[in-house]
């Protein structure tokens, strides 16, 4: 397979981006909003350590299932394209993973419907993320990546906003389940997925084999993949417990509305940062510069959570954090399917990338829990987070393809 050249038009990147909002409201409703009160409800005096299993449990079925599943897309001989199928049957089965966490009754309810919605949804995601290496030119690449991220972003607040203002764990469990539903439909009626013909056996050896990338043949393919993940686990032990930390650090009279306002906040600097650094940088062909300094941006907003612990404090916090991870977003993205060892197997490839946004919701949970509990507390936590974050920035630097 060659790099496509036909530039594409908004209302399919549109549909791309829908599908990535239902997909992150998906996961982002349950683990900001809904699994934190569903732990609550169930045991509130160790409500930290069961949200932290639960979520680490779920992280790690998702570091399976994404490349997994990318990499089955890429052989999926449809009729309907390759990546269409996954798309929806992920959505179908993300929904009904929702419905279990809604009406379980006790811990290993949400273990198991946690971790089928991570397994499901992570197979539409590997197939929709796959799509824009597929379909988009490098010219249009972080324009594209800050649509996505958009979605992505807002899929973050319409998530946390559904589970808010339903009223109830359970209720909010459905709604994300619909609203999931609906948000693969624009797409699915126009993807124009293109099939493959061509069809090998599948020899289980070297398939699993090839999930092993060697970083010393592909190493700007091992730093993009560094950064993504040292970025993403600054960002998911910082945003792990936000609803405690305004609850017991803040002292806010209402931390779910309080939450549901800074993730607003959050959502609407990181949707026109994303979308304006993304035609930046494609227009000025530069690349590692925007994420560099998106990461010193995410770094001040860390220490301004650490040394700033009141409503004020937390609201600017959300503001430089968007601004900060809008632009790291999209041209984050732009950058991994520029350094995509193979077309052929994109899917596969770019799931082992997103294994970088999986891992650190495993490590997230070992690394922050001990810090709340024993360690310091949530000062301590959000330097931790504003550090591991600025190193992961950085070593962007060490790739040689990309300007």
């Amino acid at each position: 397979m060659t790099e496509p050249v036909d530039r594409v038009r908004l209302p399919w990147v549109l549909t791309v981006t829908l599908v990535n909002l239902g997909t992150f409201a998906a996961f982002f409703g349950p683990l900001q909003a809904l699994l934190p009160a569903q732990a609550k409800a169930f045991d509130p005096d160790n409500k930290e350590t069961l949200l932290a299993v639960v979520a680490g449990i779920g992280a790690a079925v998702s570091l399976v299932a994404n490349p997994l599943f990318g990499a089955l897309s890429d052989r999926t001989t449809s009729r309907f394209g390759r990546r269409a199928p996954w798309i929806l049957g992920g959505t179908v089965a993300g929904a009904l993973g929702l419905l279990v966490l809604a009406t379980a009754d006790g811990i290993a309810g949400m273990i198991v419907g946690w971790c089928l919605v991570q397994a499901a949804v992570n197979a539409s995601l590997a197939a929709i993320t796959a799509t824009l290496p597929d379909r988009v030119p490098v010219s249009q690449r972080a324009l594209a990546g800050g649509y996505v991220g958009l979605g992505q972003t807002l899929g973050v607040l319409v998530g946390v906003g559904l589970a808010i203002v339903v009223g109830g764990f359970r209720a909010g469990y459905v709604a994300c389940a619909v609203f999931l539903l609906a948000s693969a439909v624009p797409y699915l009626r126009r993807s124009d997925d293109h099939p493959i013909t061509e069809h090998t056996a599948l020899a289980w050896r070297s398939f699993v084999r090839s999930f092993w990338i060697s970083p010393r043949d592909h190493p700007d393919y091992a730093w993009a993949w560094g950064t993504r993940f040292l970025v993403n686990l600054g960002n998911a032990i910082a945003t792990l417990y936000l609803l405690f930390y305004l609850e017991d650090e803040v002292k806010l009279d209402d931390p779910d509305g309080g939450l549901f306002v800074l993730i607003t906040v959050y959502s609407l600097f990181v949707a026109a940062t994303a979308v304006l650094a993304g035609r930046w940088s494609d227009r000025v062909g530069k690349r590692r510069m925007f994420v560099v300094i998106s990461g010193i941006v995410i770094a001040i907003a860390g220490i301004m959570l650490a040394v700033w612990p009141t409503w004020v404090g937390a609201l600017s916090a959300a503001i430089v954090l968007g601004v900060g991870f809008g632009a790291f977003m999209a041209v984050d993205l732009a950058i991994i399917t520029m350094v995509l060892p193979d077309a052929a197997s994109r899917g596969k490839d770019l799931g082992v990338i997103n294994i970088a946004n999986a891992m650190p919701q495993v490590l997230a949970p070992v690394i922050a829990a001990p810090i709340v509990t024993v360690l310091g507390g949530y000062r301590v936590l959000y330097v931790v987070a504003a550090v591991i974050g600025l190193i992961g920035s950085t070593a962007v630097l060490k790739i040689r393809s990309v300007p």
